[in-house]
């Protein structure tokens, strides 16, 4: 079952296919510029000790967002 979430709402190991980009401006162009954008696979890999930032891999690469960021990127998890 497949079920839309946050970014901020994935657990490290989980993989989320990006749906919706909630955010705007330069945060968004450096975002797309990395590699992260509508249907593209973002796999959880750490999560800070209070829950922020969030380490996702994207691409091959290791982006860390701010969870209140994240929290603007929506997406589909495997439960």
């Amino acid at each position: 079952m497949m079920e839309q979430v946050a970014l901020s709402g994935v657990e490290p190991g989980q993989r989320c296919r990006v749906e919706e980009i909630g955010l705007s401006g330069p945060l968004a162009r450096r975002l797309m510029d990395l590699g992260l954008m509508e249907g593209t696979e973002a796999v959880c890999r750490l999560r800070g000790p209070w829950g922020d930032p969030v380490a996702f891999e994207v691409r091959g690469t290791v982006i860390a967002l701010r969870a209140a960021d994240a929290g603007q990127i929506f997406g589909r998890v495997e439960r």
